[in-house]
């Protein structure tokens, strides 16, 4: 018995309304989660590559006033 032959004899409602609330109620803690752990990924992403820019920046700085002392 496939899933279409299911839903054949079902109202439109059914179908698009409370199976999706049904998913949802069922898998929301797993899709928040997975959601959460994405944007906190980026998150960590970003605020290194802003990090190591500032570091690279920084750097640049001092070293570039600093040239009477010789090239290493």
């Amino acid at each position: 018995m496939a899933v279409r032959e299911i839903f054949t004899g079902m109202p439109w409602w059914v179908k698009w309304i409370v199976v999706p609330v049904i998913a949802l109620a069922v898998f929301g803690g797993l899709i928040a989660s997975v959601v959460g752990f994405v944007i906190g990924l980026l998150f960590k992403l970003l605020l290194s590559v802003a990090l190591i820019a500032g570091l690279v920046f920084v750097v640049r700085k001092f070293t570039s006033s600093s040239n009477s002392r010789g090239d290493w």
